[in-house]
C-alpha cells in the first residue's frame, strides 16, 4: 500500500508539474498555513485548478465556499472569479481564519475574498436571511457531519445553473459501511441520500486518489 501511495504521489506531481500553474503565491499560502500550525489537508493543487476551471465553466461571478482552512482552496476560487467577483469563505476556527485572511491579501485578493467567521451553520442561516444574489458555485468542504445541513443551505442559495460540489466522500472506502461509528461517514451517507433523492439536483460522485490519498467528490448541477 505504501508503495501504491507513493505512486499516486508522483503522477499528482507529475500532472501538477506539467499542467497546473501552482505558483510563488499559492506555494507560500500553503507554507504559511503550515507554518501556523494548520493542518495540512487543503485541496491538493491539480484539485485547486480543478475548482477554478469549474468557475469558469459556469461562468461563476459569485462562489460560496464552506470550509475555509488557510484560504488555498479561496486563493484559486478567487483568481476564477476575477477582480469583479465575489467569494464568501466560512471558516469556524478564528486562528484558521486569521492565517486565511493574511494569505488572501497577499494574493492580492482582500478585496475579492470575504471570509465569515462563525459555525457554517450560523452563517448560512444568516446569508439566507439577507437573501443575496445568487451564488454560481458552492464548495462544501468543512465538517462532514453537517453536510446534509450545508447542502440544504446551498440549495437555498444557487440557481438554475448553479453547480455544487462536495469534497471528501469517499473516505478511503468507508462510505460503503452503513454501520460505521464514524460521524463523518454517516454524515457523508447523508448527504449522498440527499443528493441522490433532490429532484432539483442532477449529480454524480467521483472517487480520487493522488497526493491526498483515497477520497473522491460529489458535482451537482442545480436545475429548475
Amino acid at each position: 500500500m505504501d508503495d501504491l501511495v507513493q505512486n499516486w504521489r508522483a503522477v499528482d506531481d507529475y500532472l501538477v508539474d506539467t499542467l497546473v500553474d501552482d505558483d510563488d503565491t499559492l506555494r507560500q499560502a500553503r507554507a504559511a498555513s503550515h507554518a501556523a500550525g494548520l493542518p495540512p489537508i487543503e485541496v491538493a493543487p491539480n484539485q485547486g485548478a480543478f475548482l477554478a476551471l469549474l468557475v469558469r465553466l459556469v461562468s461563476g461571478r459569485r462562489v460560496l465556499e464552506v470550509g475555509t482552512l488557510g484560504g488555498y482552496s479561496t486563493i484559486w476560487l478567487g483568481r476564477a472569479v476575477g477582480p469583479t467577483g465575489r467569494v464568501v469563505t466560512l471558516e469556524v476556527d478564528p486562528h484558521h481564519a486569521e492565517v486565511a485572511r493574511g494569505n488572501l491579501e497577499r494574493a492580492g485578493l482582500g478585496a475579492v475574498a470575504q471570509v465569515v467567521l462563525g459555525p457554517a451553520v450560523d452563517s448560512l442561516d444568516a446569508l439566507i436571511a439577507a437573501q443575496p444574489e445568487p451564488f454560481d458555485l458552492v464548495f462544501i468542504d468543512a465538517d462532514k457531519q453537517n453536510n446534509a445541513r450545508y447542502l440544504a443551505a446551498a440549495l437555498r442559495l444557487t440557481r438554475p445553473g448553479s453547480a455544487i460540489v462536495i469534497d471528501n466522500v469517499v473516505r478511503r472506502g468507508a462510505v460503503v459501511d452503513p454501520d460505521s461509528a464514524d460521524p463523518d461517514v454517516q454524515g457523508t451517507r447523508a448527504v449522498l441520500d440527499l443528493v441522490g433523492a433532490e429532484p432539483r439536483l442532477t449529480a454524480t460522485a467521483l472517487q480520487t486518489v493522488g497526493s491526498k490519498g483515497w477520497d473522491g467528490f460529489v458535482l451537482a448541477l442545480v436545475r429548475a
